[in-house]
C-alpha cells in the first residue's frame, strides 16, 4: 500500500473509530472499502479486525496429557488474510489498524463496539475454519452492539454521492425512530446530503371487519403525514441547513424500506418500534431489511438524546404506552 492518509486522532469515548470485521470473502472486503471511507468522511480511525476459535482437537497430544495450545500457525494463516483485505483498500484513504483476535466473532465484535463509533460488517461470509465472522453474525449484530452497526452487501461500496442520493431514515413515531432520525440526520450532514424521512403504510388487515369497527384510512393517512412533517420540522431545526424531505409510502415497513435501500446513500433504521398500525420499522423489521438490502443499512441502537425532548413543540407524537 502507499502513503495513506494518516486516521484522525481517536475520540476518547471511540479509539477504535470505525471498526469493520473482516474473514477475506467479497463480503468483508466491500464492509473494509465502505468503512474506510466512512472513516475519512468522519475524521476517525479505521480498525480491521479478524477473529478464529481454536478447535478442541488443536495440538492434542495424548502423551502430554491434554491439548497443547500452539495457535500461532494458525493465527499466522489469519493475519496473512487480514493483511491481504488492508492491501485492497484505498491507497489514499484512511490507513487501517489491524487486529487478529481469538474468540467466537460476533462475541469479539460485540465487546470491541463498546470502543467504536461504528461497526461495519458484510452481509454474508466465507464461514468455514476461522469461524463465521459475517453472515449469521452479521445478522446477530444490531441486536447487541454498543454503536450503530452498519451492514454492506457484497458489490454495492462505492459511494452513491455522484447521483445526489439521500440518506434515508426509516420512521414510525416511536421514540427509537427518533433516536435512529438523529443518527441519520448526522449521517446526512457529514456527507452533504438530503435526509428523507420515510413512513410505511401498511394495507388495513381482513380483522378490522371481524372486529366491527370502521377504519378512517384517509384520516390515519392524514396523521401519519401530519406526525411525519413534524418531525421533519424538528430535525431541521436540530440541523440548521440540513435539507430534510419526507414520503409516506403504502406497503409494508419491510418492503418499504427495502426497496429504499436500492437507491439510498445510507438506509438508517432503529432496533426497535412500535408495531401496530404504522408498522414495526424497528426492531424485528430491521433484521428483514438487512437480510435482503440492496444498500448499505445501518441500525441504530436507542441511546437517551437530550434532543429528543425537544420533538413535542412541533406537534404531538404517537402514544407508545
Amino acid at each position: 500500500m502507499s502513503a495513506q492518509t494518516q486516521p484522525a486522532a481517536p475520540r476518547e469515548d471511540a479509539p477504535l473509530g470505525v471498526l469493520v470485521g473482516v474473514d477475506g470473502s467479497e463480503q468483508s472486503v466491500s464492509a473494509a472499502r465502505w468503512a474506510q471511507r466512512e472513516a475519512g468522511l468522519r475524521g476517525e480511525p479505521l480498525t480491521l479486525v479478524t477473529a478464529y476459535s481454536i478447535p478442541a482437537y488443536w495440538g492434542y497430544d495424548a502423551d502430554a496429557g491434554g491439548t497443547v495450545l500452539d495457535d500461532s500457525r494458525l493465527r499466522e494463516g489469519v493475519q496473512v488474510l487480514l493483511d491481504e483485505v488492508a492491501a485492497k483498500l484505498d491507497a489514499d484513504g484512511v490507513r487501517p489498524e489491524l487486529r487478529v483476535e481469538v474468540g467466537d466473532a460476533a462475541g469479539v465484535l460485540v465487546d470491541l463496539s463498546k470502543a467504536a463509533s461504528l461497526l461495519v460488517s458484510g452481509g454474508r461470509g466465507r464461514g468455514g475454519f476461522i469461524g463465521r465472522l459475517l453472515g449469521s453474525v452479521a445478522s446477530a449484530l444490531p441486536g447487541h452492539a454498543h454503536c450503530p452497526v452498519a451492514i454492506i452487501p457484497a458489490g454495492v461500496e462505492a459511494s452513491r454521492a455522484a447521483d445526489g442520493a439521500a440518506v434515508v431514515a426509516g420512521v414510525d413515531g416511536s421514540e427509537q425512530g427518533r433516536a435512529a432520525a438523529l443518527v441519520a440526520a448526522e449521517e446526512a450532514r457529514i456527507r452533504q446530503a438530503p435526509l428523507k424521512l420515510v413512513c410505511a403504510l401498511p394495507p388495513v388487515g381482513s380483522n378490522a371487519a371481524w372486529l366491527g369497527v370502521t377504519l378512517d384510512e384517509a384520516a390515519r393517512e392524514q396523521e401519519l403525514r401530519e406526525r411525519l412533517d413534524a418531525g421533519a420540522a424538528w430535525i431541521a431545526s436540530e440541523f440548521p441547513g440540513l435539507e430534510v424531505v419526507t414520503e409516506l409510502v403504502d406497503g409494508t415497513p419491510v418492503d418499504v424500506m427495502r426497496e429504499q435501500t436500492a437507491t439510498a446513500r445510507l438506509t438508517v433504521v432503529g432496533t426497535r418500534g412500535l408495531g401496530g398500525f404504522t408498522g414495526a420499522l424497528v426492531g424485528s423489521t430491521s433484521r428483514g431489511v438487512t437480510d435482503h438490502a440492496k444498500g448499505p443499512v445501518m441500525v441504530v441502537p436507542f441511546r437517551k438524546d437530550a434532543r429528543l425532548g425537544t420533538r413535542t413543540k412541533f406537534g404531538p407524537v404517537a402514544d407508545q404506552d
